[in-house]
């Protein structure tokens, strides 16, 4: 489980334009790592909206967006058009990364268990450690909570 204060787990995925993306090319930048189930989906599409909407404030506070999910690169690419999302999107087909974040697990929808992306989001230091950790979000206003945490955390 992630501990703050900890080094977060390092990763190099590849985003929505098959680029890969590693962490540790982002020392030195605030790294807000949202993970989500699916791919235009209703609460999906809101919390990607609302990381998009703020983006220019999270640029601010000097933090990177980077949003997490199973789907393939194809996937974050329509996605990304259908919805005019700026947020870049992590593909993790085989879940490696949102298991070392705690991301995946067993859940509960409708009253059937199964095993999925835990929507959550980590709030990752310029030096990559640990800030802060949502285990469990919900869409609504969560890009904003986010944003006034990283502005909290930057000032101190």
């Amino acid at each position: 489980m992630l501990e703050l204060g900890k080094r977060a787990p390092a990763f190099t995925l590849l985003d929505q334009d098959d680029a890969k993306v590693q962490l540790s090319k982002l020392q030195g930048s605030w790294v807000v790592l949202y993970f989500y189930p699916r791919d235009d989906t209703p609460g999906c599409t809101t919390e990607a909206c609302d990381f998009t909407s703020g983006l220019a404030g999270f640029a601010k506070l000097d933090a990177v967006v980077l949003g997490c999910s199973p789907d393939s690169t194809e996937s974050h690419r329509k996605f990304i058009a259908k919805h005019r999302l700026k947020v870049r999107l992590l593909s993790d087909p085989d879940h490696a990364v949102l298991e070392k974040y705690g991301a995946w697990g067993e859940k509960t929808l409708y009253g059937k268990k199964s095993l999925g992306v835990l929507r959550s989001t980590v709030l990752i230091d310029p030096t990559g450690k640990v800030a802060w950790h949502w285990p469990k979000v919900r869409t609504n206003g969560h890009a904003q909570a986010v944003a006034e945490k990283l502005r909290e955390l930057s000032a101190g």
